[in-house]
């Protein structure tokens, strides 16, 4: 299933605003609070690369207080994990 990272830059302090709005969109996988250029990263997950083009230009875009995104379609996935409490 294609997914997408979706780089977002907002209007100062409104963050936790942008976030509920974020929240009501069914496919949006996550959403990460970051320190730079941009303000949050949003995963984006649907069934073809042309519903993702629909959720960012018609839901996240058109969100109220995003200035600018930059969106990062993922060409390939590898999932792992790492046992955290682990020391080496």
């Amino acid at each position: 299933m294609p997914s997408a990272y979706v780089l977002i830059n907002c209007e100062p302090g409104f963050e936790n605003e942008i976030i509920k709005g974020l929240e009501q969109i069914p496919e949006m996988v996550e959403i990460s609070k970051v320190d730079g250029t941009y303000d949050m990263i949003a995963k984006v997950r649907a069934n073809n690369i042309d519903k993702i083009k629909e959720i960012i230009d018609l839901k996240i875009r058109r969100l109220e207080l995003v200035k600018y995104t930059l969106t990062l379609i993922a060409m390939e996935s590898v999932s792992f994990s790492h046992d955290a409490s682990r020391k080496g």
